[in-house]
C-alpha cells in the first residue's frame, strides 16, 4: 500500500521546556500528520542519551530517554508545582535544545515528582508496570543508580567488584542505593505511561510510529556491563575493536570511528540469536515499524583497533548474515521492518536484504552526486522499498542545493523540470512521491524549505548535534494543505 510520512525527532518538537516532550505539542504533531494526508512518523532512538546527546549512543535498548517527559503532564497529576517548573532555567534559544541545562535541572525535578509519588497510596500500576518489564528494568535502574554513585563515570571505571559484577558487590549495592533505584524505575514508568498514551492516539487517527534502532550499543551501557560475554572484551573488559566505517568522500575523509563495543557473533550464534530477538521483540511492542540502522553490518562489519584515532586502519569481518533473519522470523513470524541498507552494498547485501524480504532505502540526496546514473534516482527505484531526499545524517534539501556546483545544479532541475532552488526541494518532494516506492519519507525541514542550519547531524563531529527545534508556527493549515495535495495526487 503506497503511503507517505514525515521524519521529526522529539526532541525537536515545539514546547515550553527547552525540548521536544511527549507532551500536548507531540499530539499536535499527530493531528498535523493527520490533516496533511500522512500515515507515518518517524523518530529517532528514544533512548536515554549519554555523552555527544546521540540517541544512537544510549545508556540502554529498552529504557525511554526522560529528558522526554512532559512536565506539564506532571504537574496535571500533581507530581509538581506550576511555579518550581516554570523557576527553572531550561535554556533561552527555543529553537535549539540546551542538553547541558535539561540534564542539570530536568533531573531534579523528576526526583522531585517521584518523593511526592512515594507519599501516594495508587502504585497499582507502578507496580504491573515493574513486573511486566522485569527482564530489564531492575538492571537499569541499578546501572543508573550506580552512575550516579560514581560521579557519572562510565561502569568500566567503577570499583572492581561492581564493575564485574560480583554477587556479594550487587547485593551490597541494591541494599545501599534502594531509594536511586526506586527512584530510575519511577522514571522509566512516567515514560511508558506518556509514550504508550501518545503512541495509542497516534494509532486511532491511523499514524503509524516508525521507530529507530541502532544496531551497536554504547560501551557505556547496561547491557554490555550485565552481558560482557557477547561482546568483544578484552580480559580487563575493554573493546578489542571497536564499530567504524571506511574513509569515503561523503562523510570523513579519516573514516568513521563510532567507538561501539563489537559483538560476538559466535556467542550469540549458540543461543539462536536470543538476545536480538528479545531486542525487537520489546522494539516492535513501542513501535509500529521499525527501522534498522547500519544493515550491512549484518553481513560484513568494519572493525577498527580500539586505541586508534581513526577509522583508517580498520578491516571488514564477515556477520551473521541471513542466518541471524532466519532465526528472527523463525520465532517472530515477518515483520514491519525497514532495513537502513546505505553505504557499500555488495552483492552480499543485496542477497541478504533480498532474503529478509525487509524494504531498503532510497536517498534521493546521493543520486545526483556524480556525473553517471545512480540506484537513488526515482526511475530506478524498486517498490519494496522506502524513499528519502535525506535522512538525519545528511543536510537537509535546501542545504544540499545550495552546495552543488552550477553544472550538478542544472543537472538536478532538468531532471526535476525546475528553474530555482526552492522550486527544486518541492521538485525532489514531487519526484518522490510520484515513484514507485511504497514508503515516501520527508524530513520536516524540508517541507518548511530550511536550510543547513537546520540539519540535524553532522557525522563524525561531537558539538552541535541533534539539537534542532522547530517553532510552533511552522505547523499551519497552509503547509498541511500542500502536503495534502501531494499526498492525494500521488495516491498516498
Amino acid at each position: 500500500m503506497r503511503s507517505c510520512g514525515i521524519l521529526l525527532h522529539i526532541t525537536s518538537i515545539p514546547s515550553k521546556f527547552g525540548i521536544g516532550t511527549l507532551g500536548k505539542e507531540a499530539f499536535e504533531f499527530v493531528d498535523f500528520l493527520k490533516e496533511s494526508g500522512q500515515r507515518m512518523w518517524q523518530i529517532l532512538p528514544v533512548g536515554p542519551t549519554s555523552k555527544g546527546d546521540s540517541p544512537y549512543q544510549s545508556f540502554s535498548s529498552f529504557a525511554g530517554n526522560p529528558l522526554l517527559i512532559d512536565l506539564e503532564r506532571l504537574i496535571e497529576l500533581g507530581l509538581l508545582s506550576y511555579e518550581k517548573v516554570e523557576a527553572v532555567d531550561f535554556g533561552e534559544n527555543t529553537e535549539r535544545v540546551d542538553y547541558e541545562k535539561q540534564f542539570l535541572n530536568k533531573y531534579p525535578l523528576l526526583y522531585d515528582a517521584f518523593q511526592v509519588f512515594k507519599e501516594q497510596d495508587n502504585w497499582t500500576e507502578y507496580h504491573e508496570f515493574c513486573n511486566r518489564q522485569k527482564e530489564w528494568l531492575q538492571d537499569y535502574a541499578l546501572f543508573m543508580a550506580l552512575k550516579y554513585y560514581f560521579n557519572q563515570k562510565p561502569w568500566s571505571q567503577w570499583d572492581e567488584d561492581i564493575k564485574r559484577r560480583d554477587l556479594s558487590a550487587i547485593k551490597k549495592y541494591e541494599k545501599l542505593l534502594k531509594d536511586d533505584i526506586e527512584y530510575w524505575k519511577f522514571i522509566q514508568f512516567l515514560f511508558d505511561c506518556q509514550w504508550r498514551e501518545l503512541k495509542e492516539y497516534a494509532n486511532l487517527q491511523n499514524i503509524k510510529i516508525i521507530g529507530d534502532i541502532p544496531i551497536y550499543l554504547s560501551y557505556d551501557s547496561v547491557e554490555v556491563w550485565t552481558q560482557p560475554e557477547i561482546f568483544e572484551l578484552d580480559e580487563d573488559l575493554n573493546p578489542k575493536r571497536v564499530a567504524g566505517y571506511p574513509p569515503d568522500d561523503t562523510f570523513s575523509k579519516t573514516g568513521q570511528l563510532w567507538g561501539n563495543p563489537l559483538y560476538c557473533w559466535d556467542v550469540m550464534r549458540q543461543d539462536g540469536y536470543k538476545w536480538w530477538i528479545n531486542r525487537i521483540r520489546f522494539s516492535l511492542e513501542l513501535y509500529d515499524v521499525l527501522r534498522i540502522d547500519h544493515f550491512r553490518g549484518f553481513d560484513s562489519y568494519y572493525a577498527v583497533p580500539f586505541k586508534d584515532k581513526t577509522a583508517e586502519h580498520g578491516e571488514w569481518c564477515p556477520g551473521p548474515g541471513k542466518e541471524l533473519f532466519k532465526a528472527i522470523k523463525s520465532v517472530l513470524g515477518d515483520l514491519p521492518i525497514i532495513a537502513e541498507d546505505l553505504g557499500l552494498k555488495t552483492e552480499n547485501v543485496k542477497e541478504m536484504l533480498d532474503y529478509s524480504g525487509y524494504p531498503g532505502m532510497n536517498v534521493m540526496e546521493y543520486a545526483f552526486s556524480g556525473e553517471e546514473e545512480s540506484d537513488d534516482m526515482p526511475h530506478n527505484f524498486k517498490k519494496n522499498s522506502v524513499t528519502y531526499l535525506g535522512t538525519h545524517d545528511n543536510d537537509t534539501c535546501l542545504g544540499y542545493l545550495k552546495n552543488q556546483s552550477e553544472d550538478s545544479l542544472q543537472f538536478i532541475q532538468k531532471y526535476l523540470g525546475t528553474s530555482d532552488v526552492i522550486s527544486s526541494v518541492w521538485g525532489m518532494i514531487r519526484s518522490a512521491y510520484a515513484s514507485v516506492s511504497e514508503l515516501v519519507v520527508i524530513q520536516m525541514q524540508d517541507f518548511l524549505e530550511l536550510g543547513s542550519e537546520s540539519r540535524m547531524n553532522y557525522p563524525s563531529t561531537l558539538s552541535g548535534n541533534w539539537t534542532w527545534r522547530m517553532k510552533k508556527e511552522d505547523l499551519n493549515h497552509e503547509l498541511a494543505m500542500r502536503i495534502k495535495e501531494l499526498a492525494s495526487v500521488y495516491f498516498r
